[in-house]
């Protein structure tokens, strides 16, 4: 017999002033599950997991949990209040012989248990509340935007942990990659409904996309049933005394309908100009090194960005990511070596904290504030990319309403907010995008169009960013931060990073997630400059184990690196690649000579370790 379902909402009705959130909504959560809650940002996704979570009392309908069981939920923004450190935040819920679970939880998540939560950054304060929630080892996890704040190794922890898990878990995330790994069905909220779908999240876009074309269709049907209809109706009144009312009542039945339907919500409209080009170089650093004391930030680092390049900065929270970009764009300076800026450089901000957005002044007043944007004497206008327009206009445009205008950025999503400042940053021309963390909070339709926009931004584009699929999509050269000084260029984005370094990068940045849920393993090609084996000196005779297994290894890896070859040449066989797409023409120009080095350093090793073999057994 089946097992009842963990949870269970029926009939829910939620609404806070004006349109109802949500209406007559029912689902359930089952054991095993594995759900991602997707929707667009102020769809009710995050309100939906409190009435979950029992945090939230709906209007009406009925939560019921099934008896003995117990559900664990993790908040956007945790409460440390009265709590002397993270530790005793992630253990205060368990009992005193459980608290090996939060040691546990907190070491697999490397939280600074000691840490005041008032110095914590947010990084620490997210593996904290991740600590918490998962040393309850609840029936049911409810995690709204679990990868917020995380580095890529704590993500990797995440997802092997949950894949582990014998809970259930609805999972609120915009982290593709995060989700393609772990999710088995999807809950949709769209217009105060929830949809289910017995697929992972790989399936949702299609699915969305058909649904949609679905709703379109009856839609136009419905329209024109009603254009005939009121012809009839009209006419009628000349043709006959005696007009048949059944008709009427159902036109207007129809006309009900029409006007009672909800209508999805567009994309926002983001746009992105570029001022007047930089010069073609845009920063070149040689040899520079900057450190904080004991703790050494970058050493010996050298880099070339030109003008149109995308540039991800990726390593561990603390690593140092924003301050080699800093110092990258001059605003820091290096302890030692030589940085040169170009010309003509206009820069646009992102900041990961958000600083520049002030909780208390109102959506308005934040644009209208902004000394980039005001319009001298004017106080409802702004002024985007040297156009004036109003301000509801624009906000408009990012997806916020009339009533939102004037009220506080404190009571906006993290979604919004984020929506927020891009509408900052994207009313001025620039020619230099600094990005850090801009995916956090997003939800996937605005992340797809921002990914269109940098594609088409004639700028250059410095990136911070954990989100494994953005960098993939995004970024043409990846710099990884080991945290420990070392910082190395890679060509391509996240997967050709993986594929380059031919080794687990160190501090758990690797993960199986990393590759997308449809394509196969990437290679692991030998790095270009590797040394050919060392010869035994004197006495001892044999091969290294190490040395034994590379050698089983190459062939295949070689074997690979040919039909990686193989495929890049044919697409730039393509004559009109560099006409369509330059930017798809460059990189897979750079990933070749990549993989032909690769190849040529794999099969000079393998003629070493072959002549050592053969030295030793003959």
């Amino acid at each position: 017999m089946a097992e009842p379902p963990i949870l269970t909402l029926s009939g829910i009705s939620l609404g806070f002033g004006g349109e109802p959130l949500f209406a007559d909504l029912s689902c359930a959560v089952q054991p095993g599950d594995r759900i991602c809650l997707v929707g667009r940002n102020g769809s009710g996704k995050s309100t939906l997991m409190k009435v979950m979570a029992a945090l939230t009392e709906p209007d009406a309908g009925e939560r019921f949990v099934r008896p003995g069981a117990s559900v664990g939920y993790l908040p956007q923004d945790p409460d440390f209040a009265g709590f002397a450190t993270l530790g005793d935040y992630v253990a205060e819920p368990l009992d005193e012989a459980e608290t090996w679970r939060a040691e546990m939880a907190m070491e697999g998540l490397k939280v600074p248990a000691g840490q005041d939560p008032a110095a914590a950054s947010g990084g620490e304060r997210r593996r904290a509340a991740l600590a918490r929630v998962l040393a309850l080892e609840p029936d049911l996890l409810l995690l709204d935007e679990p990868t917020n704040h995380l580095d890529i190794a704590a993500i990797a922890w995440l997802e092997e942990r949950l894949k582990q898990t014998r809970a259930a878990f609805v999972l609120v995330s915009h982290d593709r990659a995060f989700l393609r790994a772990l999710t088995r069905q999807i809950l949709w909220v769209d217009r105060g409904q929830v949809r289910r779908l017995e697929r992972g999240f790989e399936a949702f876009e299609d699915w969305r996309d058909k649904i949609f074309e679905e709703e379109e269709q009856q839609r136009h049907k419905l329209d024109r049933l009603i254009k005939s209809e009121s012809v009839w109706a009209v006419e009628g009144i000349s043709a006959r005394r005696k007009r048949n009312m059944g008709r009427v009542r159902r036109l207007q039945d129809m006309k009900a309908e029409r006007s009672g339907q909800r209508m999805r919500t567009g994309t926002a409209a983001m746009a992105l100009e570029s001022a007047a080009p930089s010069g073609k170089r845009v920063v070149e650093a040689e040899g520079i090194a900057k450190a904080y004391g004991a703790r050494t930030i970058v050493r010996d680092f050298s880099i070339k960005v030109q003008r149109g390049d995308r540039v991800a900065f990726v390593g561990p929270n603390g690593a140092g990511k924003t301050t080699l970009i800093k110092l990258l764009t001059g605003e820091i300076q290096p302890d030692s070596g030589k940085i040169l800026l170009g010309t003509n450089l206009l820069p646009a901000i992102f900041d990961q904290a958000r600083s520049a957005l002030d909780p208390e002044r109102s959506l308005w007043e934040t644009l209208t504030h902004d000394p980039d944007m005001a319009v001298s004497g004017n106080s409802d206008q702004v002024m985007v990319r040297g156009r004036p327009k109003h301000v509801v206009g624009y906000l408009k445009e990012f997806l916020f309403d009339e009533r939102q205008a004037r009220g506080p950025v404190k009571a906006l999503s993290g979604g919004e907010r984020a929506r927020l400042l891009l509408a900052r940053i994207m009313a001025r021309e620039s020619n230099l995008l600094i990005l850090d963390e801009p995916t956090n909070d997003l939800d996937v339709e605005t992340l797809d169009l921002l990914q269109e926009l940098l594609d088409d931004y004639d700028g250059t584009v410095l990136l911070v960013s954990h989100d494994r699929d953005f960098l993939d999509r995004v970024a043409g050269t990846t710099v990884v931060m080991e945290g420990d000084g070392r910082a190395t260029v890679y060509a391509g984005g996240w997967t050709d990073m993986i594929a380059q370094r031919g080794a687990p990068p160190i501090h758990g940045l690797t993960d199986a997630a990393s590759e997308p849920a449809k394509a196969p393993k990437a290679p692991a090609p030998a790095p270009a400059a590797k040394a050919p084996a060392p010869k035994p000196a004197g006495g001892a005779r044999k091969m290294s184990f190490k040395q034994a297994k590379r050698l089983d290894d190459l062939p295949g890896e070689i074997d690979r690196l040919g039909a990686d070859i193989a495929k890049l040449e044919g697409l730039l066989a393509d004559p009109e690649l560099f006409a369509k797409s330059p930017d798809k023409f460059a990189k897979a120009t750079a990933a070749l000579e990549q993989r032909q080095s690769a190849l040529a350093a794999a099969e000079d090793e393998w003629l070493e370790l072959e002549a050592l073999r053969e030295e030793i057994e003959g």
